[in-house]
């Protein structure tokens, strides 16, 4: 993963910081554009994933639009060039603002995800004079099988509308006369690996277009959110996902009738392999029953194993394989909460005050969910061999 060349000069910079590997990002996207292509499929990039600009950048160059869930994520998808009428705006909690700001913009679509969204969104495209597309996002209960964290799709998450809301939705539509409704919309969770489950939701979306369809409404849209995985485990190995088995499923299970378009809305999967969090060894605890690896990155710079105990691959980076003794290690970082830990019994070779380490699989949300506790500086992006 990392060259000589760039360890030299990760050696010169401050840490932590995350790293960028821009090459790796561009052959991601283009399997994924190829492979959603061959389809006919149109890809949203899930903003939440990332946002860091070359990030965007790279990704609105490739041609995708733009899934976002906050009307900053909106302005800022505009901002760095994405085409409004390839934005859609989803979010269980969309305010006033956030709604008038996205129809001034004009973007593709709201994705509704509650009965009264529905009339506040008329209202507002009413004092406009304007009319708003919107998909209602739908809760399929589908079962994602990943952590209860980042599973969106069951009826007891917050997310969508239920099934049993259907019959409502359906005779509200009908008298709000600003509202186009062009489609329905789902997402099961995050970091899904088992691709059975997406057959799974393949026929939730078949059932419920059905359901329209006999009642005449005609849906131009059929929009299966994301959630594709990647290997934490393995970063190197399998840096690039199955994007053609993935769309595969979705072309064999999917029953579009003509005219009629499958959007995507990917994030996790474009994203988490190019981006590593470098930080430095600040410290080693030797002790009867633990060792401690001290790191000056910390939750700060990446919640996600402390939020719901998500595992990174870590590398120490400095140390040559094989060339030292393999110790067990929890590797920590500098904040003032015991939960600010990387992860327990970690095997790396002996580590000493100043050896770098790389926290793998860190492109997606990494960086977009950082903080400033402690008042802790907010570490910098590096990209490639660019590095200052």
């Amino acid at each position: 993963m990392f060259s000589p060349d760039i360890l030299q000069k990760f050696q010169s910079n401050e840490t932590p910081f995350y790293y960028y590997d821009l090459e790796l990002l561009n052959n991601t996207l283009k399997a994924c554009k190829t492979a959603s292509d061959k389809y006919d499929f149109h890809v949203h990039y899930a903003f939440k994933a990332n946002f860091n600009e070359e990030v965007l950048k790279a990704i609105n160059a490739i041609g995708f639009g733009a899934d976002c869930v906050s009307g900053n994520e909106v302005k800022k998808a505009i901002e760095v060039g994405f085409a409004p009428d390839k934005i859609v705006f989803a979010g269980v909690g969309k305010s006033d603002k956030e709604i008038n700001e996205a129809l001034d913009s004009n973007i593709f679509c709201f994705n509704v995800e509650s009965i009264q969204e529905l009339g506040i969104i008329n209202e507002l495209a009413v004092k406009k004079g304007k009319k708003a597309k919107i998909a209602l996002r739908i809760n399929p209960n589908v079962d994602a099988y990943t952590h209860h964290y980042i599973t969106t799709g069951l009826e007891e998450n917050k997310f969508g509308i239920n099934q049993w809301e259907l019959p409502t939705c359906a005779e509200a539509l009908k008298h709000l006369p600003n509202l186009e409704f062009i489609g329905i919309h789902f997402h099961v969770g995050s970091q899904i690996t088992n691709l059975d489950v997406f057959k799974s939701l393949c026929v939730k979306v078949n059932e419920i277009h059905n359901w329209f369809e006999e009642r005449g409404f005609r849906l131009r849209i059929l929009n299966v959110g994301g959630g594709l995985g990647v290997d934490y485990h393995h970063p190197d190995e399998k840096s690039i996902v199955d994007f053609e088995a993935y769309f595969k499923i979705f072309d064999q299970f999917i029953q579009r009738k003509a005219g009629q378009e499958v959007h995507f809305e990917l994030g996790r999967a474009l994203v988490a392999q190019c981006g590593s969090l470098i930080s430095r060894v600040l410290y080693v605890k030797n002790g009867l029953k633990k060792n401690f690896v001290i790191l000056d990155a910390g939750m700060t710079e990446l919640m996600r194993p402390m939020l719901y105990q998500a595992y990174h691959k870590m590398e120490n980076i400095t140390q040559k394989a094989g060339e030292t003794k393999i110790i067990k290690y929890d590797v920590v970082g500098p904040i003032c909460e015991s939960t600010d830990c990387f992860g327990k019994e970690v095997e790396f070779p002996e580590s000493h005050r100043g050896d770098l380490i790389a926290i793998r699989t860190a492109g997606a949300y990494g960086e977009v969910m950082a903080s400033g506790y402690n008042l802790r500086d907010r570490a910098k992006s590096v990209y490639n061999l660019k590095l200052s």
